[in-house]
């Protein structure tokens, strides 16, 4: 079976991971396997290199212990506490939250590229409310919202708009500057109209940098969701599962939960890539292999 160009790459650090993945569970489990045999603890082990792989709090669970942990919270898919049902709701408040981030974002980057004057005086502000920390203005904005009626993944999926719509409205606006000088005479030798050039130059020399900052966005939109349900009441999601296990101290779950939670990120930043692809079929010629 011919294993393909890009999936290689992949594949030799994912083994990297797993060589190394052995040691480091040893060298950061056997110190707190050895302070619980000392204390007299009761474990079906008799010593810290035994212990190891097999303690209740573990630093790094074992792979043995992933996997069961794994299993625990897949199954039954729609149980409201496995990662399925969790996981499709978090990516609904993300993807939601992009197109939201999507929509303000073009608006912004429209208004930058179109005048100086909205460039100066908005981009600062623009900048300031990414440094605002999502932990603290979520709960805020629940609040208010709730005030209005507006309850649920709603919420949450405009805290993922609010990290998102920074790295689309920064890529839309350079890519909305990044046709050529001749390019955009051509149009006014021809006396195309500010909208005309917009549709027919600037928006089209915009699609790359348009899926470089989805890509960038979806990951921020994820973390927004999660922190977002970590931050709030909520009753689903992998922010609730997170919250509720760590109050638990389940450390497996966590482990478990926060591999999940990347899994749904690579899944969201590949669908990104596969509509790019699909709605950029030159730009494959424009790279294929000669």
């Amino acid at each position: 079976m011919r294993i393909s160009p890009n999936l290689l790459p992949m594949l030799v650090v994912a083994l990297v991971v797993l060589a190394l993945y052995w040691p480091i569970m040893y060298l950061v489990n056997i110190p707190v396997a050895q302070r619980a045999l000392d204390t007299g603890a009761a474990l079906p082990c008799q010593t810290a290199f035994e212990c190891a792989s097999q303690l209740r709090s573990p630093v790094l669970p074992s792979p043995q212990q992933l996997w069961g942990g794994f299993v625990s919270l897949m199954f039954p898919l729609d149980s409201p506490n496995a990662i399925p049902l969790n996981a499709a709701v978090t990516a609904l408040e993300t993807l939601v939250g992009l197109l939201l981030a999507t929509l303000v974002g073009l608006f912004f980057a429209v208004g930058i590229v179109a005048s100086r004057a909205f460039e100066r005086a908005l981009l600062p502000w623009i900048v300031a409310s990414q440094t605002v920390p999502i932990i603290a203005i979520a709960p805020m904005l629940v609040v208010v919202l709730g005030q209005y009626g507006v309850q649920g993944w709603i919420p949450k999926a405009i805290i993922a708009a609010y990290i998102a719509f920074f790295p689309i409205t920064i890529g839309i606006a350079k890519g909305l500057q990044s046709p050529d000088p001749l390019a955009l005479d051509l149009m006014k030798t021809y006396n195309a109209g500010s909208w005309q050039t917009y549709l027919k130059l600037r928006f089209p020399a915009s699609v790359p940098y348009l899926f470089t900052a989805f890509k960038v966005a979806m990951t921020a939109a994820l973390i927004g969701a999660i922190v977002a349900e970590i931050s709030t009441i909520s009753f689903q999601g992998i922010g609730k599962m997170l919250a509720e296990n760590s109050r638990a101290s389940d450390v497996v779950a966590m482990w478990v939960i926060m591999l999940a939670s990347a899994a749904l990120g690579i899944f969201l930043v590949a669908m990104v890539g596969w509509l790019e692809r699909l709605l950029t079929p030159w730009r494959r010629a424009q790279v294929a292999p000669r």
